[in-house]
Protein backbone atom coordinates (compact mmCIF):
# COMPACT_ATOMS: atom_id res chain seq x y z
CA UNK A 1 0.00 0.00 0.00
CA UNK A 2 1.16 3.56 -0.72
CA UNK A 3 2.12 6.10 1.91
CA UNK A 4 -0.52 8.24 3.67
CA UNK A 5 -0.71 11.95 4.47
CA UNK A 6 -3.55 12.94 6.80
CA UNK A 7 -4.65 16.59 6.75
CA UNK A 8 -6.71 17.93 9.66
CA UNK A 9 -7.91 21.40 10.55
CA UNK A 10 -8.23 23.45 13.69
CA UNK A 11 -9.60 26.70 15.17
CA UNK A 12 -12.12 27.59 12.42
CA UNK A 13 -13.57 26.12 9.24
CA UNK A 14 -12.90 27.44 5.72
CA UNK A 15 -9.18 27.77 6.46
CA UNK A 16 -8.13 26.25 3.17
CA UNK A 17 -7.42 22.64 4.12
CA UNK A 18 -8.55 21.58 0.67
CA UNK A 19 -6.18 23.98 -1.07
CA UNK A 20 -3.34 22.97 1.24
CA UNK A 21 -4.03 19.31 0.50
CA UNK A 22 -4.23 19.91 -3.25
CA UNK A 23 -1.11 22.09 -3.31
CA UNK A 24 0.92 19.56 -1.33
CA UNK A 25 -0.35 16.86 -3.70
CA UNK A 26 0.81 18.89 -6.69
CA UNK A 27 4.29 19.30 -5.20
CA UNK A 28 4.60 15.58 -4.49
CA UNK A 29 3.37 14.76 -7.99
CA UNK A 30 5.91 17.24 -9.43
CA UNK A 31 8.56 15.05 -7.75
CA UNK A 32 7.51 12.13 -9.93
CA UNK A 33 5.29 10.40 -7.37
CA UNK A 34 1.88 8.88 -8.06
CA UNK A 35 -0.48 10.94 -5.94
CA UNK A 36 -4.20 10.81 -5.20
CA UNK A 37 -6.41 12.55 -2.65
CA UNK A 38 -9.66 11.86 -0.83
CA UNK A 39 -12.02 13.71 1.52
CA UNK A 40 -13.57 12.34 4.70
CA UNK A 41 -16.62 14.50 5.40
CA UNK A 42 -18.43 14.13 8.74
CA UNK A 43 -21.88 15.29 7.59
CA UNK A 44 -24.72 12.75 7.61
CA UNK A 45 -25.80 13.39 4.03
CA UNK A 46 -24.89 10.45 1.80
CA UNK A 47 -23.33 12.93 -0.64
CA UNK A 48 -23.42 16.62 -1.49
CA UNK A 49 -26.07 16.22 -4.20
CA UNK A 50 -29.08 17.41 -2.20
CA UNK A 51 -27.32 20.30 -0.43
CA UNK A 52 -28.13 23.92 -1.18
CA UNK A 53 -25.30 25.80 -2.93
CA UNK A 54 -25.82 28.57 -0.35
CA UNK A 55 -24.84 26.13 2.40
CA UNK A 56 -22.08 24.08 0.88
CA UNK A 57 -20.97 25.71 -2.36
CA UNK A 58 -20.98 23.87 -5.66
CA UNK A 59 -21.53 20.15 -6.06
CA UNK A 60 -18.56 18.68 -7.88
CA UNK A 61 -19.35 15.75 -10.19
CA UNK A 62 -16.84 12.94 -10.71
CA UNK A 63 -16.44 10.93 -13.91
CA UNK A 64 -18.42 8.01 -12.46
CA UNK A 65 -21.31 10.24 -11.35
CA UNK A 66 -20.39 10.91 -7.74
CA UNK A 67 -21.80 14.14 -6.32
CA UNK A 68 -18.99 15.32 -4.12
CA UNK A 69 -17.63 18.11 -1.99
CA UNK A 70 -16.09 21.01 -3.91
CA UNK A 71 -12.64 20.13 -2.51
CA UNK A 72 -12.53 17.21 -4.95
CA UNK A 73 -12.49 19.85 -7.67
CA UNK A 74 -9.37 21.36 -6.12
CA UNK A 75 -7.76 17.92 -5.94
CA UNK A 76 -8.51 17.18 -9.60
CA UNK A 77 -7.29 20.56 -10.81
CA UNK A 78 -4.00 20.51 -8.89
CA UNK A 79 -3.25 16.81 -9.38
CA UNK A 80 -4.56 16.74 -12.98
CA UNK A 81 -6.16 13.41 -12.12
CA UNK A 82 -9.77 12.23 -12.47
CA UNK A 83 -11.20 11.06 -9.15
CA UNK A 84 -14.27 8.92 -8.42
CA UNK A 85 -17.06 8.65 -5.88
CA UNK A 86 -14.72 6.50 -3.76
CA UNK A 87 -12.62 9.59 -3.09
CA UNK A 88 -15.36 11.33 -1.07
CA UNK A 89 -16.49 9.48 2.06
CA UNK A 90 -19.25 10.82 4.31
CA UNK A 91 -20.72 9.78 7.63
CA UNK A 92 -23.97 9.10 5.79
CA UNK A 93 -22.28 6.56 3.52
CA UNK A 94 -20.44 4.82 6.33
CA UNK A 95 -23.38 4.63 8.74
CA UNK A 96 -25.69 3.60 5.90
CA UNK A 97 -23.50 0.68 4.86
CA UNK A 98 -22.93 -0.38 8.45
CA UNK A 99 -26.65 -0.41 9.28
CA UNK A 100 -27.51 -2.21 6.03
CA UNK A 101 -25.05 -4.98 6.90
CA UNK A 102 -26.47 -5.19 10.41
CA UNK A 103 -29.98 -5.68 8.99
CA UNK A 104 -28.64 -8.38 6.67
CA UNK A 105 -27.30 -10.26 9.67
CA UNK A 106 -23.58 -9.72 9.06
CA UNK A 107 -23.07 -8.90 12.75
CA UNK A 108 -25.26 -11.59 14.31
CA UNK A 109 -24.48 -11.99 17.99
CA UNK A 110 -22.36 -8.84 18.15
CA UNK A 111 -23.08 -5.33 19.37
CA UNK A 112 -22.41 -2.88 16.52
CA UNK A 113 -20.39 0.05 17.83
CA UNK A 114 -18.62 3.19 16.64
CA UNK A 115 -15.37 1.51 17.69
CA UNK A 116 -14.37 -0.82 16.12
CA UNK A 117 -17.03 -1.22 13.44
CA UNK A 118 -17.47 2.35 12.21
CA UNK A 119 -13.77 3.21 12.40
CA UNK A 120 -12.88 -0.06 10.67
CA UNK A 121 -15.23 0.79 7.80
CA UNK A 122 -13.64 4.23 7.43
CA UNK A 123 -10.21 2.57 7.42
CA UNK A 124 -11.31 0.06 4.80
CA UNK A 125 -12.36 2.87 2.47
CA UNK A 126 -9.07 4.70 2.93
CA UNK A 127 -7.07 1.52 2.27
CA UNK A 128 -9.17 0.81 -0.83
CA UNK A 129 -8.07 4.10 -2.39
CA UNK A 130 -4.47 3.90 -1.14
CA UNK A 131 -3.94 0.38 -2.54
CA UNK A 132 -4.33 1.45 -6.18
CA UNK A 133 -1.19 0.21 -7.98
CA UNK A 134 -0.35 3.58 -9.50
CA UNK A 135 -0.51 5.43 -6.14
CA UNK A 136 2.61 6.19 -4.09
CA UNK A 137 0.97 8.74 -1.78
CA UNK A 138 -2.66 9.21 -0.74
CA UNK A 139 -3.61 12.52 0.85
CA UNK A 140 -6.60 12.16 3.18
CA UNK A 141 -8.34 15.37 4.25
CA UNK A 142 -10.65 15.20 7.25
CA UNK A 143 -13.47 17.72 6.94
CA UNK A 144 -14.57 19.95 9.78
CA UNK A 145 -12.50 21.11 12.73
CA UNK A 146 -10.77 19.22 15.51
CA UNK A 147 -13.16 19.27 18.47
CA UNK A 148 -16.31 18.83 16.39
CA UNK A 149 -18.39 15.94 17.74
CA UNK A 150 -19.15 14.57 14.28
CA UNK A 151 -15.44 14.48 13.33
CA UNK A 152 -14.38 12.25 16.22
CA UNK A 153 -14.94 8.85 14.53
CA UNK A 154 -12.89 9.97 11.52
CA UNK A 155 -10.04 11.27 13.68
CA UNK A 156 -10.03 8.04 15.66
CA UNK A 157 -10.01 6.10 12.38
CA UNK A 158 -6.92 7.90 11.04
CA UNK A 159 -5.20 7.42 14.41
CA UNK A 160 -5.82 3.69 14.09
CA UNK A 161 -4.66 3.64 10.46
CA UNK A 162 -1.37 5.31 11.41
CA UNK A 163 -0.84 2.68 14.10
CA UNK A 164 -1.65 -0.12 11.65
CA UNK A 165 0.69 0.97 8.86
CA UNK A 166 3.58 1.65 11.24
CA UNK A 167 6.35 4.26 11.43
CA UNK A 168 7.47 5.93 8.22
CA UNK A 169 4.25 5.20 6.35
CA UNK A 170 1.95 8.00 7.52
CA UNK A 171 2.32 11.71 8.21
CA UNK A 172 -0.08 14.14 9.94
CA UNK A 173 -0.38 17.71 8.65
CA UNK A 174 -2.48 20.03 10.82
CA UNK A 175 -3.79 23.26 9.26
CA UNK A 176 -4.61 25.96 11.77
CA UNK A 177 -5.27 29.70 12.10
CA UNK A 178 -2.83 32.23 13.51
CA UNK A 179 -4.90 35.41 13.79
CA UNK A 180 -3.48 38.93 13.84
CA UNK A 181 -4.97 41.24 16.46
CA UNK A 182 -4.56 44.82 15.33
CA UNK A 183 -5.26 46.15 18.84
CA UNK A 184 -2.34 44.15 20.21
CA UNK A 185 -0.27 44.57 17.05
CA UNK A 186 0.78 40.92 16.97
CA UNK A 187 0.03 37.43 15.75
CA UNK A 188 -1.65 35.23 18.36
CA UNK A 189 -0.54 31.61 18.64
CA UNK A 190 -2.82 30.52 21.47
CA UNK A 191 -5.65 29.24 19.19
CA UNK A 192 -3.12 27.04 17.41
CA UNK A 193 -1.73 25.77 20.70
CA UNK A 194 -5.21 24.79 21.87
CA UNK A 195 -6.00 23.14 18.54
CA UNK A 196 -2.84 21.02 18.63
CA UNK A 197 -3.52 20.11 22.27
CA UNK A 198 -7.00 18.94 21.27
CA UNK A 199 -5.51 16.80 18.51
CA UNK A 200 -2.89 15.30 20.80
CA UNK A 201 -5.55 14.51 23.40
CA UNK A 202 -7.13 12.02 20.98
CA UNK A 203 -3.79 10.41 20.25
CA UNK A 204 -2.58 12.25 17.13
CA UNK A 205 0.70 14.16 17.19
CA UNK A 206 0.98 16.41 14.13
CA UNK A 207 4.23 16.08 12.20
CA UNK A 208 3.72 19.44 10.50
CA UNK A 209 1.68 22.48 11.48
CA UNK A 210 0.59 24.67 8.56
CA UNK A 211 -0.23 28.16 9.80
CA UNK A 212 -2.83 30.17 7.89
CA UNK A 213 -2.60 33.89 8.55
CA UNK A 214 -3.29 37.27 7.06
CA UNK A 215 0.28 38.35 7.72
CA UNK A 216 3.69 36.73 7.45
CA UNK A 217 4.54 34.39 10.30
CA UNK A 218 7.18 35.91 12.58
CA UNK A 219 10.17 33.98 13.91
CA UNK A 220 8.82 34.45 17.43
CA UNK A 221 5.41 33.01 16.54
CA UNK A 222 7.04 30.11 14.70
CA UNK A 223 9.21 29.26 17.69
CA UNK A 224 6.30 29.40 20.13
CA UNK A 225 4.10 27.16 17.95
CA UNK A 226 6.97 24.68 17.59
CA UNK A 227 7.57 24.54 21.34
CA UNK A 228 3.96 24.13 22.40
CA UNK A 229 3.00 21.98 19.38
CA UNK A 230 5.87 19.59 20.11
CA UNK A 231 7.43 19.87 16.64
CA UNK A 232 10.72 21.23 15.32
CA UNK A 233 10.66 24.88 14.12
CA UNK A 234 11.21 23.74 10.52
CA UNK A 235 7.97 21.70 10.79
CA UNK A 236 5.98 24.91 11.35
CA UNK A 237 4.94 25.97 7.85
CA UNK A 238 3.81 29.50 7.03
CA UNK A 239 0.89 29.71 4.59
CA UNK A 240 -0.22 33.37 4.49
CA UNK A 241 -2.98 34.82 2.32
CA UNK A 242 -2.07 35.16 -1.36
CA UNK A 243 -3.65 36.78 -4.40
CA UNK A 244 -4.50 33.48 -6.12
CA UNK A 245 -4.75 29.92 -4.82
CA UNK A 246 -2.26 28.87 -7.50
CA UNK A 247 0.47 30.66 -5.54
CA UNK A 248 0.02 28.22 -2.63
CA UNK A 249 2.24 25.44 -4.08
CA UNK A 250 5.03 27.98 -4.58
CA UNK A 251 4.65 29.23 -0.99
CA UNK A 252 4.67 25.70 0.43
CA UNK A 253 7.68 24.75 -1.72
CA UNK A 254 9.56 27.77 -0.40
CA UNK A 255 8.73 26.59 3.11
CA UNK A 256 10.02 23.10 2.31
CA UNK A 257 6.84 21.22 3.21
CA UNK A 258 6.79 18.70 0.36
CA UNK A 259 10.49 17.86 0.66
CA UNK A 260 10.13 17.24 4.39
CA UNK A 261 6.96 15.17 3.97
CA UNK A 262 8.66 13.05 1.30
CA UNK A 263 11.71 12.60 3.52
CA UNK A 264 9.57 11.58 6.50
CA UNK A 265 7.88 8.96 4.29
CA UNK A 266 11.18 7.67 2.86
CA UNK A 267 10.39 8.96 -0.64
CA UNK A 268 12.37 10.97 -3.17
CA UNK A 269 12.32 14.62 -2.11
CA UNK A 270 14.37 16.04 -4.97
CA UNK A 271 13.54 19.52 -6.20
CA UNK A 272 10.89 19.59 -8.95
CA UNK A 273 10.79 21.87 -11.98
CA UNK A 274 8.04 24.39 -11.24
CA UNK A 275 8.88 26.85 -14.01
CA UNK A 276 5.71 26.27 -16.05
CA UNK A 277 3.60 26.71 -12.93
CA UNK A 278 5.46 29.93 -12.07
CA UNK A 279 4.81 31.30 -15.57
CA UNK A 280 1.11 30.48 -15.24
CA UNK A 281 0.89 32.27 -11.88
CA UNK A 282 2.77 35.25 -13.30
CA UNK A 283 0.26 35.43 -16.16
CA UNK A 284 -2.58 35.44 -13.63
CA UNK A 285 -1.00 38.18 -11.52
CA UNK A 286 0.27 40.35 -14.39
CA UNK A 287 -2.19 40.06 -17.30
CA UNK A 288 -1.62 42.01 -20.49
CA UNK A 289 -5.29 42.99 -20.63
CA UNK A 290 -8.64 42.44 -18.96
CA UNK A 291 -12.07 41.17 -19.97
CA UNK A 292 -15.35 41.44 -18.10
CA UNK A 293 -17.62 38.38 -18.01
CA UNK A 294 -21.17 38.80 -16.69
CA UNK A 295 -22.03 35.62 -14.79
CA UNK A 296 -25.82 35.61 -14.57
CA UNK A 297 -26.90 33.24 -11.81
CA UNK A 298 -29.27 32.72 -8.93
CA UNK A 299 -26.63 31.82 -6.31
CA UNK A 300 -24.26 34.77 -6.88
CA UNK A 301 -24.42 35.76 -3.19
CA UNK A 302 -22.06 32.81 -2.60
CA UNK A 303 -19.42 32.67 -5.37
CA UNK A 304 -18.33 29.19 -4.19
CA UNK A 305 -21.58 27.96 -5.75
CA UNK A 306 -19.82 28.46 -9.09
CA UNK A 307 -16.28 27.61 -7.98
CA UNK A 308 -15.27 25.39 -10.91
CA UNK A 309 -16.60 27.97 -13.38
CA UNK A 310 -14.54 30.71 -11.72
CA UNK A 311 -11.44 28.53 -11.88
CA UNK A 312 -12.08 27.55 -15.51
CA UNK A 313 -12.35 31.23 -16.51
CA UNK A 314 -9.08 31.88 -14.69
CA UNK A 315 -7.35 29.01 -16.49
CA UNK A 316 -8.45 30.37 -19.86
CA UNK A 317 -7.44 33.90 -18.96
CA UNK A 318 -3.97 32.81 -17.84
CA UNK A 319 -3.32 31.02 -21.14
CA UNK A 320 -4.59 33.97 -23.19
CA UNK A 321 -2.77 36.58 -21.12
CA UNK A 322 -5.86 38.40 -19.87
CA UNK A 323 -7.33 38.89 -16.43
CA UNK A 324 -10.95 37.80 -16.19
CA UNK A 325 -13.11 40.09 -14.11
CA UNK A 326 -16.38 38.40 -13.15
CA UNK A 327 -19.41 40.64 -12.76
CA UNK A 328 -21.81 38.70 -10.52
CA UNK A 329 -25.26 39.48 -11.92
CA UNK A 330 -28.25 38.28 -9.89
CA UNK A 331 -30.67 36.71 -12.36
CA UNK A 332 -33.59 38.02 -10.29
CA UNK A 333 -32.43 41.64 -10.67
CA UNK A 334 -32.30 43.97 -13.66
CA UNK A 335 -28.81 43.52 -15.05
CA UNK A 336 -29.31 45.44 -18.27
CA UNK A 337 -26.57 48.04 -17.83
CA UNK A 338 -24.09 45.48 -16.54
CA UNK A 339 -24.80 43.14 -19.45
CA UNK A 340 -24.24 46.03 -21.85
CA UNK A 341 -20.78 46.65 -20.33
CA UNK A 342 -19.78 42.98 -20.41
CA UNK A 343 -17.38 41.54 -22.98
CA UNK A 344 -18.94 38.11 -22.48
CA UNK A 345 -21.99 36.53 -20.84
CA UNK A 346 -22.06 33.21 -18.99
CA UNK A 347 -25.31 31.62 -17.81
CA UNK A 348 -24.58 28.67 -15.48
CA UNK A 349 -26.69 25.82 -14.17
CA UNK A 350 -29.22 25.81 -11.35
CA UNK A 351 -32.47 24.31 -10.16
CA UNK A 352 -35.92 25.80 -9.62
CA UNK A 353 -37.96 28.56 -11.25
CA UNK A 354 -36.45 31.48 -9.33
CA UNK A 355 -34.40 33.73 -11.61
CA UNK A 356 -35.03 31.74 -14.79
CA UNK A 357 -36.64 34.63 -16.69
CA UNK A 358 -33.59 36.76 -15.88
CA UNK A 359 -31.36 34.09 -17.39
CA UNK A 360 -33.52 33.90 -20.50
CA UNK A 361 -33.26 37.69 -20.78
CA UNK A 362 -29.47 37.50 -20.53
CA UNK A 363 -29.40 34.94 -23.36
CA UNK A 364 -31.53 37.22 -25.51
CA UNK A 365 -29.22 40.16 -24.84
CA UNK A 366 -26.15 38.11 -25.82
CA UNK A 367 -27.81 36.87 -29.02
CA UNK A 368 -29.09 40.25 -30.16
CA UNK A 369 -25.99 42.26 -29.21
CA UNK A 370 -23.43 39.78 -30.51
CA UNK A 371 -21.85 39.46 -27.06
CA UNK A 372 -19.85 36.20 -26.69
CA UNK A 373 -21.97 33.71 -24.76
CA UNK A 374 -21.52 30.41 -22.96
CA UNK A 375 -24.49 28.58 -21.43
CA UNK A 376 -24.07 25.61 -19.10
CA UNK A 377 -26.79 23.06 -18.26
CA UNK A 378 -29.75 25.31 -17.35
CA UNK A 379 -27.95 27.91 -19.47
CA UNK A 380 -28.48 25.70 -22.54
CA UNK A 381 -32.11 25.16 -21.62
CA UNK A 382 -32.63 28.92 -21.30
CA UNK A 383 -31.02 29.40 -24.72
CA UNK A 384 -33.47 26.89 -26.21
CA UNK A 385 -36.47 28.56 -24.54
CA UNK A 386 -35.28 31.98 -25.71
CA UNK A 387 -34.93 30.85 -29.33
CA UNK A 388 -38.31 29.10 -29.25
CA UNK A 389 -40.11 32.16 -27.91
CA UNK A 390 -38.39 35.02 -29.73
CA UNK A 391 -37.32 33.45 -33.01
CA UNK A 392 -39.53 30.43 -33.67
CA UNK A 393 -42.67 32.25 -32.46
CA UNK A 394 -43.66 29.58 -29.91
CA UNK A 395 -45.55 31.71 -27.41
CA UNK A 396 -45.39 30.28 -23.91
CA UNK A 397 -42.54 27.90 -24.70
CA UNK A 398 -40.84 26.70 -21.54
CA UNK A 399 -39.37 23.79 -19.64
CA UNK A 400 -41.80 21.41 -17.96
CA UNK A 401 -39.62 21.72 -14.87
CA UNK A 402 -40.98 25.24 -14.43
CA UNK A 403 -44.27 25.15 -16.35
CA UNK A 404 -45.74 21.63 -16.52
CA UNK A 405 -48.64 22.79 -18.70
CA UNK A 406 -46.61 24.80 -21.21
CA UNK A 407 -48.07 24.54 -24.74
CA UNK A 408 -44.54 24.07 -26.11
CA UNK A 409 -42.39 21.87 -23.85
CA UNK A 410 -39.10 22.55 -25.62
CA UNK A 411 -37.32 21.22 -22.51
CA UNK A 412 -38.75 18.07 -20.97
CA UNK A 413 -37.93 15.15 -18.70
CA UNK A 414 -35.98 12.22 -20.00
CA UNK A 415 -38.25 9.18 -20.37
CA UNK A 416 -36.19 7.39 -17.75
CA UNK A 417 -36.74 10.24 -15.29
CA UNK A 418 -40.53 10.08 -15.34
CA UNK A 419 -41.92 8.79 -12.07
CA UNK A 420 -38.62 9.18 -10.20
CA UNK A 421 -39.38 10.66 -6.80
CA UNK A 422 -36.13 10.18 -4.85
CA UNK A 423 -33.86 13.22 -5.14
CA UNK A 424 -30.45 11.90 -4.18
CA UNK A 425 -28.28 10.38 -6.91
CA UNK A 426 -31.11 9.95 -9.41
CA UNK A 427 -30.17 12.49 -12.09
CA UNK A 428 -28.17 11.85 -15.23
CA UNK A 429 -24.75 11.96 -13.61
CA UNK A 430 -21.13 11.49 -14.66
CA UNK A 431 -19.26 11.37 -17.95
CA UNK A 432 -21.02 10.64 -21.25
CA UNK A 433 -19.73 10.85 -24.83
CA UNK A 434 -20.78 13.71 -27.08
CA UNK A 435 -20.29 13.63 -30.85
CA UNK A 436 -19.72 17.07 -32.34
CA UNK A 437 -20.94 17.93 -35.82
CA UNK A 438 -17.97 18.38 -38.20
CA UNK A 439 -17.17 21.97 -39.06
CA UNK A 440 -18.85 23.46 -36.01
CA UNK A 441 -17.20 26.03 -33.77
CA UNK A 442 -17.23 23.54 -30.91
CA UNK A 443 -15.45 20.89 -33.00
CA UNK A 444 -12.79 23.43 -33.98
CA UNK A 445 -12.38 24.49 -30.34
CA UNK A 446 -11.93 20.91 -29.15
CA UNK A 447 -9.88 19.82 -32.14
CA UNK A 448 -11.81 16.55 -32.37
CA UNK A 449 -15.32 15.30 -33.00
CA UNK A 450 -15.88 12.95 -30.03
CA UNK A 451 -15.53 14.20 -26.45
CA UNK A 452 -16.40 12.99 -22.93
CA UNK A 453 -18.11 15.46 -20.61
CA UNK A 454 -19.76 15.32 -17.18
CA UNK A 455 -23.49 15.75 -16.61
CA UNK A 456 -25.80 16.63 -13.72
CA UNK A 457 -29.40 17.19 -14.78
CA UNK A 458 -32.86 15.66 -15.25
CA UNK A 459 -34.30 17.63 -18.17
CA UNK A 460 -33.26 17.58 -21.84
CA UNK A 461 -33.96 19.36 -25.12
CA UNK A 462 -37.20 17.92 -26.52
CA UNK A 463 -36.27 16.14 -29.80
CA UNK A 464 -39.63 17.13 -31.31
CA UNK A 465 -38.50 20.77 -31.53
CA UNK A 466 -34.93 20.39 -32.75
CA UNK A 467 -35.61 20.79 -36.49
CA UNK A 468 -37.70 23.92 -35.90
CA UNK A 469 -35.02 25.47 -33.69
CA UNK A 470 -32.34 24.73 -36.28
CA UNK A 471 -34.38 26.47 -38.98
CA UNK A 472 -34.25 29.57 -36.78
CA UNK A 473 -30.49 29.51 -36.27
CA UNK A 474 -29.96 27.45 -33.11
CA UNK A 475 -27.88 24.54 -34.36
CA UNK A 476 -27.67 21.17 -32.59
CA UNK A 477 -23.89 20.94 -32.78
CA UNK A 478 -23.31 18.05 -30.39
CA UNK A 479 -25.31 14.91 -29.57
CA UNK A 480 -25.12 11.91 -27.28
CA UNK A 481 -24.47 9.07 -29.77
CA UNK A 482 -26.47 6.48 -27.80
CA UNK A 483 -29.75 8.32 -27.31
CA UNK A 484 -29.35 11.04 -29.97
CA UNK A 485 -29.99 13.68 -27.31
CA UNK A 486 -28.83 17.25 -27.94
CA UNK A 487 -25.79 18.00 -25.76
CA UNK A 488 -24.53 21.24 -27.33
CA UNK A 489 -26.01 24.06 -29.39
CA UNK A 490 -24.39 26.98 -31.14
CA UNK A 491 -25.08 29.78 -33.64
CA UNK A 492 -23.26 30.27 -36.91
CA UNK A 493 -24.27 33.96 -37.15
CA UNK A 494 -22.60 34.96 -33.87
CA UNK A 495 -18.98 35.58 -32.76
CA UNK A 496 -19.26 32.92 -30.04
CA UNK A 497 -22.58 31.50 -28.93
CA UNK A 498 -22.24 28.03 -27.42
CA UNK A 499 -24.39 26.29 -24.83
CA UNK A 500 -23.91 22.83 -23.34
CA UNK A 501 -26.12 20.42 -21.43
CA UNK A 502 -22.99 19.10 -19.74
CA UNK A 503 -20.63 20.87 -17.31
CA UNK A 504 -17.31 21.64 -19.05
CA UNK A 505 -15.99 23.48 -15.99
CA UNK A 506 -15.33 20.19 -14.19
CA UNK A 507 -12.58 19.22 -16.65
CA UNK A 508 -10.67 22.48 -16.91
CA UNK A 509 -7.12 22.42 -15.52
CA UNK A 510 -4.50 25.07 -14.72
CA UNK A 511 -2.20 25.16 -17.73
CA UNK A 512 -4.77 23.23 -19.78
CA UNK A 513 -8.01 25.26 -19.90
CA UNK A 514 -11.20 23.74 -21.22
CA UNK A 515 -11.64 24.53 -24.93
CA UNK A 516 -15.10 26.08 -24.50
CA UNK A 517 -13.95 28.44 -21.75
CA UNK A 518 -10.93 29.30 -23.83
CA UNK A 519 -13.27 30.04 -26.73
CA UNK A 520 -15.45 32.32 -24.60
CA UNK A 521 -12.54 34.29 -23.14
CA UNK A 522 -10.81 34.57 -26.54
CA UNK A 523 -14.01 35.96 -28.09
CA UNK A 524 -14.45 38.32 -25.11
CA UNK A 525 -10.88 39.54 -25.61
CA UNK A 526 -11.67 40.31 -29.24
CA UNK A 527 -14.78 42.23 -28.21
CA UNK A 528 -12.85 44.15 -25.56
CA UNK A 529 -10.20 45.10 -28.10
CA UNK A 530 -12.84 46.20 -30.59
CA UNK A 531 -14.65 48.33 -28.03
CA UNK A 532 -11.53 49.90 -26.59
CA UNK A 533 -11.68 47.94 -23.29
Amino acid sequence: MGKLVFVTGGVVSSLGKGITTAALGYLLRARGLGVTAMKLDPYLNVDAGTMSPFQHGEVFVTVDGGEADLDLGHYERFLDRDLTRRHCVTSGQVYGDLLARERQGDYLGRTVQVIPHLTDEIGRRVHEVARAPEVDVTLVEVGGTVGDIESQPFLEAIRQIEWEVGPGNAVHVHVTLVPYLSAAGELKTKPTQHSVRELRAIGIQPDFIVCRSERALTAEARAKIAQFGNVRPEAVIANPDVATIYQVPLVLEEEGLAARVASRLGLDGSCPDLERWRRMVDSMLNPAGRVRIALVGKYVALPDAYLSIVEALGHAGAELGVGVEIDWVDSEADGGDRLARAHGVLVPGGFGLRGVEGKIGAVRHARESGTPFLGICLGLQCAVVEAARHQAGLTGAHSTEFEPDTPHPVIDLLPGQRGVEAKGGTMRLGAYPCRLAPGTGAARAYGRDLVQERHRHRYEVNPAYVDLLERHGLRAAGRWPVGDLVELVERDDHPWFVATQFHPEFQSRPGRPHPLFRGLVAAARERAAGSGG
